[in-house]
């Protein structure tokens, strides 16, 4: 039974948003410490981004490495970002998918 004739009451919307946005900033930090890979030419290159999508490192064999062909290069570094960045992306999905569901559910949210 909701107290006040049917109103919700604030005080435990405000808990309820509070802790939401708490968790919220938690799953952020987490996403921010933890690296996901991609990898483009047969791991050829590797490229490490966080999960906000961050690029933290790269990793060029040097079997890829032709003085005559750099585009090809080029376009395999630009591959394995975009891979692990699409990983990063279905990282946070997985992590803040879940909160933004909640927080869209509470009444008086613009969700």
């Amino acid at each position: 039974m909701i107290p006040g004739g049917g109103q919700p009451n604030m005080q435990q919307l405000l808990q309820q948003a509070q802790k939401m946005q708490q968790d919220l900033a938690k799953a952020q930090e987490e996403l921010a410490r933890t690296e996901v890979d991609g990898q483009a030419g047969g791991g050829l290159v590797k490229a490490t981004v966080n999960g906000s999508g961050e690029l933290r490192g790269l990793v060029i064999d040097p079997k890829a490495v032709d003085p005559e062909d750099t585009e090809t290069l080029a376009d395999l570094v630009v591959a394995a970002v975009q891979a692990a960045n699409e990983n990063a992306q279905q990282l946070q999905q997985e992590k803040l998918g879940p909160l933004a569901q909640g927080l869209g559910g509470m009444p008086g949210l613009p969700f």
